[in-house]
């Protein structure tokens, strides 16, 4: 089960793996933008590549399995036109652990508090 805060009067879900905490990114979207737009939301935040070098680099410092390999890649195409990313994508790929989605009733993409507050800056200031 999760547990949830209110922030700006909004209820966002958090979970904790490995006594880590993870913040809902998905409910921090749809705060911003309402559900339907919430998934493009965070693909577009993924795709920029100050995102990928910020969460690559995180994964280097947290994540002794992470592959860096495929963060190359992701970050050589990250800007181009053709380039589309989605959390799950990214975690299959490069084995990273800062984010986790999840399917069913507290579905959704949760990101470690580090990633979760980068994306909150990233989306809104406020």
């Amino acid at each position: 089960m999760s547990k949830t805060i209110t922030v700006q009067g909004f209820s966002v879900a958090l979970l904790n793996k490995n006594q880590a905490d993870y913040i809902s990114l998905t409910d921090i979207a749809n705060a911003k933008e309402g559900e339907a737009r919430a998934a493009d939301v965070i693909k577009n935040w993924i795709r920029n590549r100050g995102t990928l070098e910020f969460i690559g680099t995180w994964e280097q410092m947290y994540n002794p399995d992470f592959k860096v390999v495929e963060f190359d890649h992701f970050k050589m195409n990250a800007g181009l036109p053709s380039f589309v990313l989605s959390p799950g994508h990214w975690i299959e790929k490069t084995n990273a652990v800062g984010m986790i989605v999840k399917a069913g009733r507290y579905g959704g993409t949760y990101a470690h508090k580090d990633i979760a507050f980068e994306f909150c800056s990233a989306i809104s200031p406020v």
